[in-house]
């Protein structure tokens, strides 16, 4: 008899990734459109990915369980 298996949370899993030490990293928001108005600065630190913080990581790891 095979065990139930968990889905994923598709929303979540399209927007994050665990690396391999466990760490949950995800896109920053703000890159779309507008970017005229925006400094070169700001518009660099957005293209780099975001980690998120080690208090909202345990929710990601429970909606992307074979990520985890």
């Amino acid at each position: 008899m095979s065990k139930i298996k968990v889905k994923s949370n598709k929303s979540a899993a399209k927007r994050y990734r665990i690396t391999k030490n466990g760490k949950v990293v995800y896109n920053k928001k703000g890159m779309r459109h507008i970017m005229t108005k925006k400094s070169a600065k700001t518009k660099r630190k957005l293209g780099k990915p975001g980690i998120l913080k080690s208090c909202e990581v345990k929710r990601i790891k429970v909606l992307i369980p074979y990520n985890a």
